[in-house]
C-alpha cells in the first residue's frame, strides 16, 4: 500500500484564487518508501495556471522505474469554473505508448491529442477534467462549501463519470502536526478502482495523505513538504 503524508506549508487555498504552492510526498509501498513524489501549482497568468506531479522512484525501485514519471495540467479558472486546457502524461521511458497529450477546446467543446500511438477527437461536455485538474476543481468546491457528488473526467480517450463520497473525517500525525481531514473516496461503477483523499481543511483541502487500491493491490504517497512561492 502507498500512503501520502505533509510536512512543511504556508496558508491554504481560497474558493477564488487558489494560492501556489510546492509539496513533496514520500510515496510508501507495504511499509517502504518506494521514491518522492513532487507537487506544485503556479500561476501562469491572471486566469491560467500549470499544475505537476513528478515522481521519482529510490533505491531498488529505480530498477522497475529508471525515469521521473510526470503529468502536468494546464488549466484555467474562471466563471465557468476549473477547465483543463492542455494536459500531459508521460511514465519516462522511451516507449510512447503509455503517453498521452489533450488538448482541450472549449469553443468548439471538444478534445483532440494522442493516447500513445491512437489519435483522440471527442467532444466534451462543461465541466469535464482531466485526470489532474479534477483534483483542484474538488479542493475549489470544498473550499466554497459546496461538496461534489461526481465529476466527468476525461481519461485517456474518453470521458467518465466518477464518483466522490465523503466517508469519514480523520486527525492524522504529520510532519506539520496533527491536522483534521475529511476523507473523500472516488470510484466509477463497473472498476475495481478506489482512490481516497484525505483533505486538510486548514490548508485549503489540500490532500496531505492519499491510498489507491485495485483489487487487492494498493497504491499511494506520504507527502513530506510544502511550501509556497
Amino acid at each position: 500500500m502507498l500512503l501520502l503524508a505533509l510536512g512543511a506549508a504556508r496558508s491554504g487555498m481560497c474558493a477564488a484564487e487558489p494560492e501556489p504552492f510546492t509539496a513533496t510526498y514520500a510515496v510508501e509501498w507495504h511499509g517502504i518508501t518506494a521514491g518522492y513524489s513532487t507537487l506544485e501549482l503556479k500561476q501562469t497568468g491572471p486566469q491560467t495556471y500549470t499544475y505537476s506531479s513528478h515522481i521519482r522512484a529510490r533505491g531498488l525501485f529505480r530498477i522497475a522505474f529508471p525515469d521521473v514519471m510526470t503529468q502536468v495540467s494546464n488549466l484555467r479558472i474562471a466563471e465557468a469554473g476549473v477547465q483543463p486546457l492542455k494536459y500531459h502524461e508521460d511514465d519516462g521511458s522511451d516507449d510512447k505508448k503509455q503517453d498521452v497529450t489533450l488538448d482541450f477546446d472549449w469553443d468548439a467543446h471538444r478534445v483532440h491529442g494522442v493516447n500513445g500511438t491512437r489519435p483522440v477527437d471527442k467532444p466534451i461536455e462543461p465541466g469535464t477534467q482531466d485526470p489532474f485538474s479534477v483534483q483542484i476543481a474538488l479542493m475549489r468546491d470544498l473550499a466554497a462549501g459546496h461538496p461534489p457528488t461526481s465529476f466527468l473526467l476525461f481519461d485517456k480517450d474518453e470521458a467518465k463519470e466518477y464518483q466522490y463520497t465523503r466517508e469519514r473525517t480523520e486527525t492524522l500525525e504529520t510532519p506539520l502536526g496533527r491536522l483534521d481531514t475529511v476523507v473523500y473516496r472516488s470510484d466509477r461503477p463497473g472498476s475495481d478502482r478506489v482512490t481516497r483523499l484525505w483533505l486538510a481543511q486548514s490548508l485549503g483541502f489540500l490532500p496531505v495523505q492519499a491510498e489507491r487500491r485495485r483489487g487487492h493491490i494498493g497504491g499511494g504517497a506520504r507527502a513530506a513538504s510544502r511550501g509556497g512561492d
